[in-house]
């Protein structure tokens, strides 16, 4: 698989997410656990969500760390990961808040078409087979006027795994209006480390 920039990206490793349930939050921008950290991504997705109440979903969701946080600044939250285990996680953390987790496919997950207004993605896009199918079928499940908050990235220097940023948003003209890209990279408050890899977030409007 050829990127349209210079380098070649491999094709996503197939995962047992259940296994790694019990120690998905031990990544330091998984779990969320550092203060620091925490408060990196709330101001990012506060940056990034709309001001007002919310309808989103997040999809591949893992434990739930993001939909926490979503949830935490008003939004009404419905999360879908395929794991049970990171489900079962998921359902925990956000016990008490205004939010669902769902067991499914973040690819075609079992929701209704345009009851949301944001699709929210992180590291899962780049996982999937075919992203721009994956992406038209996303923009269905969004309001008009809704949003894609998109964190994806290319990790690795001999085999890198990822999406290029050129690639994803290739992808997402056709689909919506004011794609934007941030670059996350710099910012080590995220990661909790130094990263010198592609990290960034694509922000765009159907």
């Amino acid at each position: 698989m050829t990127s349209k920039n210079r380098y070649t990206v491999a094709v996503a490793p197939e995962a047992d997410w259940d296994a790694q349930a019990a120690v998905f939050d031990d990544e330091p921008d998984h779990g969320l656990r550092d203060p620091q950290v925490r408060a990196a991504w709330a101001d990012r997705l506060r940056a990034w969500l709309p001001e007002r109440p919310a309808d989103v979903l997040d999809l591949g969701c893992g434990t739930g760390s993001l939909s926490l946080l979503a949830a935490e600044q008003g939004h009404r939250v419905t999360g879908v990961d395929r794991s049970p285990a990171m489900v079962e996680r998921a359902r925990t953390k956000l016990a008490g808040r205004t939010a669902r987790i769902l067991c499914g496919d973040a690819a075609a997950p079992p929701v209704a078409p345009r009851c949301f207004d944001v699709v929210l993605v992180r590291h899962v896009l780049w996982a999937l087979p075919d992203p721009a199918g994956v992406l038209r079928h996303w923009r269905d499940l969004l309001r008009p006027g809704g949003r894609f908050i998109l964190v994806e990235g290319v990790w690795g220097t001999l085999t890198p795994v990822g999406i290029p940023a050129a690639r994803l948003t290739a992808h997402l003209e056709p689909l919506t209006r004011g794609v934007r890209v941030e670059r996350l990279s710099d910012d080590s408050l995220l990661w909790g480390k130094d990263v010198d890899d592609e990290r960034y977030a694509v922000v765009a409007t159907v």
